[in-house]
């Protein structure tokens, strides 16, 4: 008989399955959404792409420094209250960009992500291990793939909002006509553009509002919220004893790095491209935009067709034959100097849309109710997406490189990335 994904014990888990998965979307927005703002916040700001990236910095630090907090609150009262603290934070960040806007200043919007990203840490420090949950274990890979199918299609939301109704509305004036401006026409410029750029996140805000009180007054499964007891060390130690968990950890790192990479820089990559193909600087940045969204578009089919695929093939076998595909596609990133090597960066989503959930699948496999503390860890590693895109972009700012654009050199760092991937694909393999 068929077992399904979705029933533990002849419960069935639909609907809180259907509501902490719209979650998923929720925060997928928010990524995808702020990717293309490290190009916009340098324009606005006259910055360079390395100060640019510090967005990055901010969104992700908030995922490293919430994560065992999240855990610990998770594991005194329960995976729903994780979710309800998440989106509350979500929403007060979101809001907090009104407030940055009339500071008229650039680290305000640090800050506003920083707590943004606080609640989204609390979210899927919650949502992941109890998506897991909602099942038997032999399912939960499959189960939690399935929920992360929903990301990108926030994602996809994220960048379509980006480019609609922030890139395209932003003034056409280019960074070296913004440079000609007088400080009070450069100050008009940059208000207008704040302005244009505060908007979604408040809507956003207050749909986050609206998500919070439904799941406040839905009734939520409490089978995974066994132990109340703390007990951070004794935990930690026996988490991080397992190969399995700590070497997941690492390539969780490294994954979470090279996706915010490929999806970040995919703006600096075909704007230089374009750009040399005689295209004005606004409408390569919308056109490179409009590539990402492609992407994004194939880690969704890619995600689902992943999904369905892991019920034939090891999870372990998968990721190391997909991570291999990934670094072919980044070498051609690397060397092609034309639109090809836009089709690869495009074509390495396909890639990276099994890794996240199957990675975090495979660690967390047969902790159970250490997986709130394991699921913190896993958390924590996106600070993978902190650390590693300033670094490219400080390599993106050094113009050329080896005789080559520097935009496209600054990709080796996501295949060594990839490299690590297959390692920790390969090793998970032959263990099975």
């Amino acid at each position: 008989m068929k077992i399904s994904i979705l029933q533990r014990g002849g419960t069935s888990y639909l609907i809180p399955f259907i509501l902490i998965t719209s979650c998923f979307a929720l925060w997928g927005f928010a990524n995808d959404i702020t990717n293309p703002m490290v190009k916009a916040f340098s324009k606005i700001f006259r910055m360079s792409v390395t100060d640019g990236a510090m967005v990055q910095v901010a969104f992700y630090g908030g995922y490293f420094a919430m994560a065992f907090p999240a855990a610990m609150f998770i594991r005194r009262y329960s995976y729903k209250a994780g979710v309800l603290m998440g989106l509350g934070m979500y929403a007060l960040g979101a809001l907090a960009f009104f407030p940055a806007k009339y500071t008229g200043q650039y680290y305000p919007f640090l800050l506003a992500y920083f707590i943004m990203t606080c609640g989204l840490s609390f979210l899927e420090t919650s949502c992941n291990p109890y998506i897991l949950s909602m099942g038997d274990e032999e399912t939960a890979t499959r189960r939690l793939n399935l929920a992360q199918a929903f990301n990108p299609i926030g994602s996809l939301m994220g960048m379509f909002v980006a480019m609609n109704f922030i890139q395209n509305r932003l003034s056409p004036l280019d960074t070296a006509e913004r440079a000609q401006l007088t400080a009070q026409e450069l100050e008009a410029v940059k208000d207008q553009d704040l302005s244009v750029l505060i908007g979604p996140y408040l809507v956003i805000g207050v749909v986050i509002l609206v998500m919070l009180a439904v799941i406040r007054l839905t009734p939520m499964p409490r089978n995974a919220d066994k132990s109340h007891s703390i007990n951070f060390l004794p935990t930690l130690k026996r988490i991080f004893g397992l190969h399995r968990y700590r070497y997941g950890v690492v390539a969780q790192f490294f994954y979470v790095g090279a996706q915010i990479m490929c999806w970040t820089f995919v703006i600096q990559y075909g704007t230089r491209l374009f750009m040399s193909q005689g295209m004005e600087e606004q409408a390569a940045e919308v056109l490179s935009q409009q590539y990402n969204i492609v992407a994004m578009i194939i880690f969704c089919a890619s995600r689902f067709i992943c999904t369905f695929l892991l019920r034939y093939f090891c999870p372990g076998r998968l990721l190391m034959t997909l991570a291999c595909g990934a670094v072919l596609l980044t070498c051609g990133v690397i060397f092609l100097q034309n639109t090809w090597g836009m089709y690869c960066l495009v074509g390495v989503s396909a890639c990276m849309s099994l890794m996240f959930p199957t990675i975090y699948g495979i660690a967390l496999h047969g902790l159970g109710d250490d997986a709130k503390f394991g699921a913190a860890g896993l958390i924590m590693a996106i600070l993978g997406g902190s650390i590693l895109p300033p670094l490219q972009a400080s390599i993106i700012d050094c113009k050329e490189l080896f005789g080559m654009p520097a935009v496209n050199v600054s990709f080796v760092l996501p295949l060594i990335c990839f490299v690590v991937i297959v390692i920790y694909g390969n090793s998970v393999k032959r263990a099975k």
